[in-house]
């Protein structure tokens, strides 16, 4: 999915809202993401019942989205404009992508380009149980796990910290990794955007320069340390870069070498790297985990997430026979 927008799938992470001035009388505060899905819904039903010009018929997917851009701007938008992001084919529908005051916001067009809509569509041919199973995995003796994610998405945060004792118990024997979700859509880092906006994709960076720099475990004990104090400031650029930073001193992490890293060429690659992976999976939601390039769609508990790292041993080691907490968050929950 693309990023730099608080667009979610069906259970949407809750962002902080931005306050706005009381005046005259007590409205509901909203966010942009929001004002936008009310004008887009009410442009859709108004297109259904013939009270809005249809866009043309017979588009490919690039005109589809240039028209989409055009009619939102010219119908929909008070103030500034939107731009172009990308455009995916997504079955029966385009999946346009746009940019709006710093946001990037997905709408969805049908294929004759007559008819917007707002929200994800949803797959009807697909099991409801889809998603809390896992697909077989193959044992080897030393399993890999991946976890491709957002770094301010709170279903991912949740995923990592019940990972956390997984990690905990069987890193000597398993490969972990992290990986982001972005999109890369040129050769520096202004290009890379991220769902949850420019200060994620920063941290994005910031993070795969501490794990090419030091160990899993350091990498680890700043992740929970950055988890639990301070995605919740990521509208607020001097709180944030404070509580990163205290997290790094915390973890034994050089700031000023993460930086250095996070600011180069060395942290973009790193970081186009994670996006080339997920785009060549097909990986858009946050969390993603892989064992062994299966993935996992089980409960998001500890427990469960080291039985099925277990599973994916030759001859598994006797940590395997500890037990973990077994109880799960957000099972079905992501962003993306």
């Amino acid at each position: 999915m693309i990023l730099n927008s608080k667009s979610t799938n069906s259970k949407s992470d809750t962002m902080p809202e931005t306050k706005q001035e009381k005046k005259y009388m007590k409205i509901k505060t909203i966010t942009v993401w929001q004002l936008l899905t009310l004008i887009f819904a009410a442009s859709f039903f108004a297109a259904i019942f013939g009270k809005i010009p249809a866009i043309n018929s017979g588009i490919s997917s690039q005109e589809a989205g240039n028209k989409v851009v055009d009619y939102i701007n010219k119908n929909l938008i008070q103030s500034g404009s939107c731009s172009l992001v990308s455009v995916q084919d997504v079955g029966g529908l385009y999946k346009v992508t746009t940019s709006y005051q710093g946001q990037n916001i997905p709408v969805y067009v049908s294929k004759d380009g007559k008819l917007l809509f707002v929200s994800s569509p949803i797959d009807t041919t697909e099991s409801s149980q889809s998603t809390t199973t896992t697909t077989e995995i193959n044992k080897t003796s030393k399993p890999t796990v991946e976890m491709y994610v957002m770094s301010f998405c709170p279903y991912g945060i949740q995923a990592e910290t019940a990972m956390k004792p997984a990690f905990d118990l069987l890193s000597s024997s398993v490969d972990f990794k992290v990986r982001f979700i972005t999109v890369v859509s040129g050769s520096t880092i202004d290009s890379i955007q991220s769902l949850h906006g420019t200060a994620e994709a920063q941290e994005d960076l910031r993070q795969v320069c501490i794990m090419k720099n030091y160990d899993a475990k350091t990498y680890w004990n700043y992740l929970m340390t950055f988890d639990n104090n301070c995605p919740s400031l990521r509208t607020n650029d001097t709180a944030l870069d404070s509580c990163w930073k205290s997290a790094a001193t915390q973890a034994g992490i050089n700031t000023s070498l993460v930086q250095t890293c996070a600011s180069g060429s060395e942290g973009f690659q790193l970081v186009k790297a994670d996006a080339d992976l997920a785009n060549q999976l097909g990986i858009r939601g946050s969390p993603t985990i892989l064992i062994n390039g299966a993935q996992y769609g089980g409960d998001r508990s500890s427990d469960s997430f080291k039985q099925s790292i277990c599973s994916a041993f030759t001859n598994p080691p006797s940590a395997c026979s500890q037990s973990l907490n077994s109880t799960a968050v957000a099972a079905s929950g992501g962003c993306g």
